[in-house]
């Protein structure tokens, strides 16, 4: 692992692992984004979107995610899931649920591009009410940019997420 730089462009090099997976973080107000990007040799854009999105799949990548489902398929390319993280999840994210669309599009290069945002409240609220044990995380513009690389079996996978982070004072933390 590599230590902390910055890249001159607004996001901080947080790690770099042996894997060649590149961890960013930028601030913008309230709002943590975090990128992380790697290149797959050997993995053409479909066959990683394949296992990044089955959401079967998502504790074994992402061990904080207690619970992972989908609500309803709107579209072919366009999903209302939940995500539920655990008490012992990362700050951000620990005892959070996001109500989230998922939309899916492959454009004419073969680049993929997987956006997932929240939901309104309103609307996540009608489809599931929130559990008195969670907060209703906000998921803000995060998701999968899949860039389909000249060697046909190759791509570039860079994943943003931004998330809102809510601070309190005391005496509204009592409030609550």
């Amino acid at each position: 692992m590599s230590a902390s730089s910055d890249c001159g462009d607004g996001w901080k090099i947080l790690l770099t692992l042996d894997n060649g997976v590149e961890i960013s973080k930028r601030r913008s107000g309230s709002l943590h984004i975090f990128r992380s990007r790697c290149l797959l040799r050997s993995v053409s854009p479909q066959q990683f979107i394949t296992v990044a999105n089955a959401i079967d799949a998502a504790k074994q990548w992402d061990p904080d995610l207690v619970d992972a489902r989908y609500i309803k398929d709107v579209e072919d390319n366009l999903s209302i899931i939940r995500l539920k993280f655990g008490e012992n999840s990362k700050a951000l994210f620990r005892k959070r649920e996001f109500i989230v669309y998922e939309r899916r599009e492959s454009m004419e290069d073969g680049t993929v591009v997987v956006a997932v945002a929240s939901l309104p409240k309103e609307i996540a609220a009608g489809l599931l009410p929130k559990p008195n044990n969670a907060i209703r995380g906000l998921l803000v513009q995060s998701g999968w940019v899949v860039e389909k690389l000249d060697d046909l079996n190759s791509c570039l996978v860079t994943y943003v997420l931004q998330v809102y982070s809510f601070l309190f004072h005391k005496k509204n933390i009592r409030s609550r």
